[in-house]
């Protein structure tokens, strides 16, 4: 605001008379302001004008932009993009912001205010709408002083509103650089007026919406990571001093009063709008929950299946190449199925945006292809922008990272391992990355639409897109591997439930909550279970990257098929004249293939089922996991630490060497402790600290405690930890390069109960029976590190080191942190903004 308000002072235009040609001139920049014009014409007559939603005029020889108000006190919809990104993980093309404004002329001046829709009185009483608007504050966007008033009619000077920040461009590049540096590392990015400008060609006028952009030029000290900045340090733009973005801002007439608002259910699987209405009865909740989605009406009210009044359409970015364009418009339109689930026809449509159509319209609702370089990697989002009074998408915006086929197309080089001299690369690692932009496409406008996920819908035949998918492959006798059903093909059965609820039309006189209250009903007798992201450590169903019903057992199966993998890859994994050293960017994945089905499988242990249940609607609403299904779930997250696990053939470490010249900065790599050498012991650690971390999660250590109090047939932690213990520390140590990977995974062990029982947020119960465990543990060490061979008396030693430390000052114990993995969910899916309905400027 401070930013604001500095420019609107800075920029007061006075209005000059120029007596020789008997009419005003055009304003210059002074300290006071004079009497306004009474006449726009006497002002602009010289100045290109711009019929439309708002008039506006353009003097050429100023560069400036005069704005016709003829719509004082009138509310419209405000809409703030970004045209063009600063890439590697900054600021991004497309990404947007909306909300309600209103020019009001208060004295002397004109404001654009925005309202405050989140606490209303929905009344006719006066005095309680006046006892709401005045507890709680509006924002004053921007402010004017008027060079011409004529009758109901403001002439004001739009060019600083247009050339400004509003999306705080400078301080999300100083963001991503570690903040403005205070001493010699470069100065903060910074508007430079001087190299800004309105920028005309997307500067327009119509009907219902006036448009305008402006090309501004950010400023700054080269002297910024190259972290942020990409290859070389200055990524982000030639000149990393100079970083030049265009900005797009509309104002856009408010939808009809014709829309009507969808109750929220949580079972539906629809984001949430809501507003606080202070004049309802005590006897009703305030808070008013709706659901966000399009609007879509039938042609024929009465037919069981119509065409729309307004279908929704979805536009492909031109930029996106072939055939990736092709695969997102196939499938996108997977929605249309869903739709006429609900009974429309056609009433979903995705094409190609027109040539010469700007993206930044908030008339179209648009599927963006964004190139990055650098960090982070390839995300995606989708973001809907509603209207603040009534929660009716506008717009859907979709950010799909442009690398995303890629990932997969890795996957398969290390699943297939195709690169055989004198053989032809198989098509088929082509139809999965294309299989899964069908499905990403699907699930990014599926955000858009109004849906959350449902990260259930795997255990239930992949039955939604909006699922976190993984690929799907299976090991056939000979060894080798069927990738043909990799990704799901077309909507989910859940999706269309889904659709059915939040779009289907009832006729006039029906009772639309009832209606669907039946739909609910008939989705929860067919089985469908939806969990969002809530799901957490927590819900044995609910995962992201899975598939099967069953995590444990998916998780056995992947663990047989990586083995056999890590055991037979070789250079068949990369192309001709790849250097040696980029097999590892190929191993990664195949190395970590079970990471997310981890997460899952630790789900059952400590774990709880549960749904979205309200009263009387029959769901289960709550179920401890079986103690046979914990300890099983147990069983197969300690194989994954095993040296058989863990180890990789020697025959494929020996054939990665250090990184070559010109290839240290690419790919996503290992951490190391061994310089620059590969290390097949740090590549264990970060396998293996991710599994203890699952297991030794305060918060699931806290649910084994409660509910082995509540029933003691459930595992308990202390019965659990015996067991890891068991499985670990007292386990006989092997030779060689297995034994050091014991030795690791005792380390991780111990580090992982000394962090729970000096972990000050935890509860005292978990706290103390860590402590115990450590305590016996220490005992134990005692009389082992007497007869022990030398590789497990260090290994001991070290350990009773820790255990002294650990006792000088618990409270203030913090063990080394393990090695992270490498990036992970962007190489199988993505990152999504759950309805990103910016209501807020």
């Amino acid at each position: 605001m401070k930013l604001h308000l500095t420019m609107a002072v800075g920029l007061l235009l006075a209005n000059v008379y120029c007596e020789a040609q008997n009419r005003p001139a055009a304003p210059a920049t002074g300290r006071s302001q004079a009497t306004p014009a009474t006449s726009i014409s006497a002002i602009t007559q010289d100045y290109k004008k711009m019929d439309g939603f708002f008039p506006f005029y353009y003097d050429e020889k100023t560069g400036k932009v005069f704005l016709e108000i003829d719509k004082l006190d009138q509310e419209f919809l405000f809409f703030n993009s970004l045209t063009t990104g600063v890439g590697s993980g900054g600021p991004e093309r497309g990404q947007a912001s909306s909300g309600i404004m209103k020019f009001m002329k208060v004295g002397p001046k004109v404001f654009l205010s925005q309202p405050n829709y989140d606490y209303r009185a929905i009344t006719q009483d006066k005095d309680e709408l006046y006892a709401v608007e005045n507890n709680f504050a509006s924002s004053i966007i921007f402010g004017f002083m008027p060079l011409a008033v004529e009758g109901n009619k403001v002439l004001i000077d739009l060019t600083p509103f247009i050339i400004r920040d509003s999306q705080k461009i400078g301080d999300r590049i100083n963001s991503r650089r570690g903040g403005a540096p205070t001493g010699g590392g470069g100065g903060a990015y910074r508007l430079d007026e001087t190299r800004s400008a309105v920028f005309m060609e997307n500067t327009k006028n119509f009907p219902k919406n006036s448009e305008f952009e402006a090309l501004l030029t950010f400023t700054g000290s080269p002297g910024t990571p190259a972290a942020f900045f990409g290859r070389g340090g200055g990524g982000i733009a030639p000149d990393p001093s100079s970083v030049t973005v265009r900005m797009h801002q509309s104002f856009v007439e408010l939808p009809d009063a014709n829309y009507k608002p969808r109750k929220f259910d949580p079972r539906s699987g629809m984001n949430l709008f809501s507003y606080v209405d202070f004049s309802t009865p005590m006897t009703e909740p305030s808070v008013k929950r709706f659901s966000r989605r399009h609007r879509l009406q039938k042609k024929d009210p009465k037919a069981a299946m119509s065409e729309a009044v307004e279908p929704i359409v979805y536009y492909i970015d031109r930029g996106a190449p072939e055939p990736i364009k092709k695969a997102l418009i196939e499938g996108g339109s997977w929605w249309n199925e869903a739709f006429e689930a609900a009974g429309f026809k056609n009433a979903f449509q995705v094409a190609e945006l027109p040539e010469g159509a700007d993206p930044m319209d908030i008339r179209y609702n648009v599927v963006n292809w964004i190139n990055r370089t650098g960090k982070p990697r390839a995300f995606s989002s989708g973001a809907s922008y509603t209207d603040p009074r009534t929660g009716e998408i506008i717009k859907g915006v979709v950010t799909l990272g442009a690398d995303r086929h890629r990932q997969d197309y890795m996957i398969m080089e290390g699943i297939l391992q195709p690169y055989e001299d004198g053989k032809p690369i198989p098509k088929q690692m082509e139809e999965v990355a294309l299989a899964r932009v069908r499905q990403l496409s699907a699930h990014e406008i599926g955000h858009t639409l109004g849906y959350f996920h449902n990260f259930a819908a795997s255990v239930k035949a992949r039955a939604s897109v909006m699922d976190y998918p993984f690929p799907k492959f299976v090991m056939k006798p000979d060894g080798s591997f069927d990738v043909s059903n990799a990704y799901a093909k077309g909507i989910g059965s859940w999706d269309k439930r889904a659709v059915i609820w939040g779009y289907s039309e009832f006729a006039a006189n029906a009772d639309e909550d009832a209606e669907l209250d039946k739909i609910m009903k008939q989705t929860l007798k067919q089985g469908y279970v939806f969990i969002p992201d809530i799901g957490g450590h927590v819900h044995p169903d609910s995962h992201q990257w899975d598939d099967g019903e069953d995590a444990v057992a998916e998780l056995n199966r992947l663990m047989a098929s990586r083995r056999v993998l890590l055991d037979r890859f070789s250079e068949k994994a990369i192309v001709k004249d790849a250097p040696m050293a980029t097999l590892e960017e190929v191993l990664v994945p195949v190395y970590l293939l079970h990471r997310y089905e981890i997460e899952a499988a630790a789900k059952s242990l400590g774990g709880l089922f549960f749904t979205h249940a309200l009263k009387n609607d029959g769901q289960v609403v709550t179920k401890m996991i079986e103690p046979e299904k914990q300890w099983k779930a147990f069983d197969a997250l300690v194989n994954t630490i095993t040296p058989d696990a863990l180890a990789l053939p020697e025959i494929l470490i020996a054939k990665i060497p250090p990184r070559p010249s010109g290839y240290a900065g690419i790919g996503e790599v290992f951490d190391r402790h061994t310089g620059p050498t590969f290390d097949p012991i740090a590549v264990a650690e970060t396998a293996a600290s991710a599994t203890l971390s699952y297991l030794l999660n305060s918060e699931r250590v806290a649910r084994l405690i409660e509910y082995n109090a509540r029933d003691s047939k459930q595992p308990g932690f202390m019965a659990m930890a015996d067991k890891l213990i068991e499985k670990t520390w007292k386990t006989p140590l092997e030779t060689g390069y297995r034994g050091e990977l014991q030795i690791l995974v005792n380390n991780l062990t111990l580090k992982g109960l000394l962090a729970l029982a000096a972990d000050t947020e935890a509860t005292e119960s978990v706290r103390g029976e860590a402590l115990l465990k450590i305590s016996e543990l220490g005992d134990w060490m005692k009389i082992a590190v007497a007869s022990g061979p030398p590789k497990q008396k260090a290994n001991i030693l070290f350990a009773i080191s820790q255990m002294d430390e650990f006792k000088k000052d618990t409270n203030k114990f913090k063990p080394v942190k393990s090695l992270d993995m490498p990036a992970g969910a962007p190489i199988m899916g993505g990152m999504d903004f759950l309805d990103c309905a910016l209501e807020d400027y």
